[in-house]
């Protein structure tokens, strides 16, 4: 069930349903921001949403998700409706800690990706450790 945020900017937004479109479309946006690939591996997603004039984007999946990065040896798990304006991501958490507030790649070192939590802390990583299918 969609959360009010996804159903205000629903109206103009292009919408997609079915998991295998929905993980393509998903990856085209990460890739259109000039964030890595693989940022958001969630499994069963039911429905990505992208409101062009708000910039608000959403990816409702059928239950929660975890994903090990191996690279980062760290779990990030994925609510079931996850909802970002470009530089607010909400509905991840890393090892049931700290939610994500923030991801970044700086145009001047595009092969860095930083990521801020709600606490503060902050890491910056390869941008290979989020390939997709890590």
């Amino acid at each position: 069930m969609a959360s009010q945020l996804v159903e205000s900017h629903r109206a103009g937004a292009e919408v997609h349903k079915a998991n295998d479109i929905c993980k393509k479309k998903t990856v085209e946006l990460l890739e259109e921001v000039g964030l890595p690939k693989g940022l958001f591996p969630m499994d069963n997603i039911e429905e990505v949403g992208h409101n062009c004039e708000s910039g608000f984007v959403w990816m409702l999946q059928k239950k929660n998700n975890e994903h090990m990065f191996n690279n980062l040896n760290q779990t990030v798990s994925y609510d079931t409706e996850v909802t970002a304006f470009v530089e607010k991501v909400t509905g991840v958490k890393i090892e049931d800690l700290y939610s994500l507030v923030e991801v970044y790649v700086y145009e001047s070192s595009t092969d860095k990706v930083t990521i801020n939590t709600d606490t503060g802390l902050s890491n910056t990583h390869d941008v290979g450790v989020f390939a997709l299918g890590e």
